[in-house]
């Protein structure tokens, strides 16, 4: 049996008409740079998050940078984050002129550890950036409050949490700001690149809009250094379309991952992701601890099994980041899990017989001498 890691097309397939029409719309409006489109989808998903405002840009990417930005974060600033996400959280920071400052994670979650931040903190910290990874958010309470003990921005890392919740409150509704991609990959995707940042502050808000179009209060009037990182307006249309949809997908996503559990219970060489009890995880990605992750990965694809690696390197241990300093070593869960965690297929359309064959593989890879 075939079992991809991702099947877009299928939830295209589910939603072509919808999506055709609303592309057509921007077409026939010549609506693609920003405009209503982009606009509709700004109120929506502001709404969805819980929180006031949103503005739709050109990646993830670029969300966490213009929201460092926004808060004024640059040259001889100091963030911290963590070292077990993908490049572009740290990348944002460096872009700035800022440094990223890293401290270690929870074994449990894979995100922030609490308690390992108040020590990371200096006279130039200017912010904290959480991760919500994997589809599960931070536990965010411990780490706001050391954050307003400090006088610190806290910006959620939140590009693969949509939908994702913390005692009740959705990711986007937690701290000063909070950064989304909507990579096609994503539980909530675009057709292309594109991005957004989700805040309660208007002024936050009207800033990384100005930010995000050359600086513009309004056209012709640059108030400030800015670039164009404006969100498509036929990606706005499509992920208004979508937006409908996600939280009966990530239910199907919770479902999935409540067959992995069983069909992996008792296997004691893998260890299925842990739903905090503060959290509800949306799993993004589905990713299992194995000592012998290399082998299993190679033996699942030769059965037809399609996995990925998220993230084989941490990011102080990436060439680009060398002259950080830090070496093996420094910061050990994080690379532990680098090492360890295997990223099994996730998406909506996934059935359950596609899902027991795959843990039927494990146990049988497993039990093999």
């Amino acid at each position: 049996m075939k079992v991809p890691f991702l099947n877009l097309k299928a939830q295209y397939d589910a939603i072509a008409d919808e999506v055709q029409q609303s592309i057509g719309e921007v077409m026939a409006n010549c609506a693609f740079s920003g405009g209503p489109y982009v606009e509709k989808f700004e109120e929506e998903f502001a709404a969805f998050c819980g929180s006031r405002y949103a503005a739709g840009v050109g990646s993830g990417t670029e969300a966490l940078w213009l929201a460092l930005l926004g808060l004024g974060i640059g040259a001889g600033d100091e963030v911290i984050t963590v070292p077990n996400s993908f490049i572009a959280t740290a990348e944002a920071i460096t872009l700035c002129g800022a440094t990223p400052v890293f401290v270690d994670i929870d074994p449990k979650s894979y995100t922030m550890d609490p308690a390992l931040l108040e020590n990371a903190i200096t006279q130039r910290t200017r912010a904290v950036i959480p991760v919500h990874l994997y589809g599960q958010t931070a536990d965010m309470d411990p780490i706001l409050a050391i954050a307003d003990r400090h006088g610190l921005a806290v910006i959620e890392d939140a590009c693969q949490a949509h939908g994702a919740e913390y005692k009740g409150r959705r990711a986007g509704s937690l701290g000063h700001a909070a950064c989304f991609s909507f990579y096609p990959g994503k539980n909530l995707g675009a057709y292309g690149e594109a991005g957004g940042v989700v805040t309660a502050d208007e002024q936050l808000a009207r800033r990384i809009r100005m930010l995000r179009d050359h600086g513009q209060s309004r056209k012709y009037y640059h108030n400030v250094i800015g670039m164009n990182g404006r969100m498509d307006g036929i990606q706005g249309a499509v992920l208004s379309v979508k937006l409908k949809y996600l939280e009966a997908w990530n239910a199907r996503r919770r479902d999935h991952a409540q067959w992995y559990r069983k069909d992996l219970f008792g296997i004691t060489a893998v260890k299925t992701p842990q739903e905090m009890d503060y959290a509800r995880h949306v799993y993004h990605v589905f990713a299992v601890r194995i000592p012998n992750r290399e082998q299993m990965k190679e033996a699942l694809h030769a059965s037809g099994i399609e996995c990925g690696v998220h993230y084989p390197v941490p990011i102080h241990l990436q060439e680009a980041y060398s002259a950080s300093g830090k070496a093996t070593g420094s910061f050990p869960v994080s690379e532990r899990c680098a090492a360890e965690l295997l990223s099994l297929p996730m998406f909506p359309e996934l059935t359950e017989h596609q899902i027991q064959y795959i843990c039927q593989e494990v146990r049988r890879i497993t039990d093999a001498p």
